[in-house]
């Protein structure tokens, strides 16, 4: 059924705020929450997050007071969706096992939009950086058994494997071989443009969890593995928010944050196995409804421009969670070894001796690489590796 988001009324914005009681939800049981269910949260958490980031320098870049007040009262609404949707997550979740739900987020969430992503480059570079995350969830799922004593796959039930991806210690790479080339909303397919903000929501808040949780660790190992996935994280946002159009405006961009929220709680509220939390995304998308229409007023008013003319008439179809395991086996069997050469993607081994790779390379892989000690102390502890590799053996034959 289709549902147009430009034409559906939602709760008046002076009716949406909400007591200290209401936003202090009840966190889930992490023994019995579905796994996607999880990543739903995590993922709804990191558009929230993006959307106060985005409207706290919309602000800093307007002098017109009743923008910056729009901008203010809506904000402050999101800012309480944000809080009702993060305090989900229970207290008795320690950090390292929520840092596997964010790479079941950064797996499955990346596979889906580039399995379902239009435009062939922009699919290239989701398919890059989802074998860089592939790779961290096995890392950080070793460590996981290691310090806790607690198998990752009971976090991602089995839905999503746990083996190596492209190695995190070849994923550092100079930061101007980060840098994509940038769509052109005028000419994009809209779901490109709904994917990519998606994806830069997605690993802002990733690295920003590990910016914060990182040093929290008191075993070295830890520190310096969250320490180092932290700055893969960091490339990981440029390589997608290059992929935005710089040229849009702040009140395009404005509309085109509304507009994804409406479109991800939408599709969360579609496939949400957990009847409470799917009343969450119901409230939740009858409020982004409001904040969607406000946003178009002010770019008709402030523009002249109409958002109909670079958005959808009816959402696309919605956003899901589900398991990729074949198709991941798939990218990781074709595409394990390349890397980034300017905008491009090229095979490792075709880089000149002398490229500025190399020399990265060098300088912060010397005195030894976190991600790789992590699975040498596993091995050394148990005699191998942890691994949930549940359609068969590793796709690549010298990665078994």
């Amino acid at each position: 059924m289709s549902f147009n988001p430009l034409a559906e009324k939602g709760i008046p914005l002076d009716r949406q705020l909400r007591s200290w009681s209401e936003l202090n939800v009840q966190p889930y049981n992490k023994k019995e929450v579905d796994p996607y269910t999880r990543t739903r949260i995590i993922t709804m958490n990191g558009i929230e997050v993006e959307g106060a980031f985005f409207s706290h320098q919309f602000a800093r870049h307007t002098a017109d007071l009743d923008i910056s007040r729009q901008l203010a009262m809506v904000r402050r609404s999101e800012q309480q969706q944000q809080k009702a949707v993060n305090w989900l997550l229970p207290g008795d979740e320690s950090a390292l096992q929520t840092t596997i739900g964010y790479e079941q987020v950064a797996v499955d969430l990346t596979a889906y939009l580039a399995r379902t992503e239009p435009d062939p480059y922009i699919k290239q570079a989701f398919e890059f950086g989802l074998l860089e995350d592939f790779d961290h969830l096995y890392r950080y799922a070793n460590l996981l058994d290691m310090l806790e004593g607690k198998k990752a796959e009971d976090i991602t039930g089995r839905l999503t494997e746990i083996m190596p991806g492209r190695p995190t210690a070849v994923e550092h790479r100079h930061p101007y071989d980060e840098v994509r080339k940038p769509s052109d909303r005028t000419k994009a397919d809209p779901l490109s443009l709904l994917h990519v903000l998606t994806l830069v929501a997605a690993e802002q808040q990733t690295m920003n969890y590990y910016m914060n949780v990182g040093n929290i660790p008191i075993n070295p190992l830890a520190r310096g593995l969250y320490l180092e996935i932290a700055q893969i994280e960091e490339q990981h946002v440029t390589h997608y928010e290059s992929l935005l159009d710089p040229n849009a405006s702040w009140f395009e961009r404005e509309v085109l944050h509304q507009y994804n929220e409406c479109y991800l709680y939408y599709s969360f509220m579609q496939q949400e196995s957990d009847r409470r939390i799917k009343q969450l995304w119901e409230l939740h998308l009858n409020m982004e409804l409001e904040h969607l229409r406000l946003a178009c007023e002010m770019l008709r008013k402030y523009e002249d421009k109409d958002p109909e003319a670079f958005l959808p008439k009816d959402l696309p179809e919605p956003v899901k969670f589900e398991t990729n395991k074949e198709y991941i086996r798939q990218v990781l069997a074709n595409q394990v070894n390349l890397t980034g050469l300017g905008t491009e993607f090229v095979p490792v081994e075709q880089l000149p001796p002398d490229a500025r790779y190399f020399e990265y390379q060098k300088i912060v892989n010397a005195g030894g690489v976190p991600s790789e000690q992590v699975i040498e102390q596993h091995i050394q502890q148990v005699g191998k590796d942890y691994r949930s590799e549940t359609e068969g053996a590793h796709p690549i034959g010298s990665a078994t």
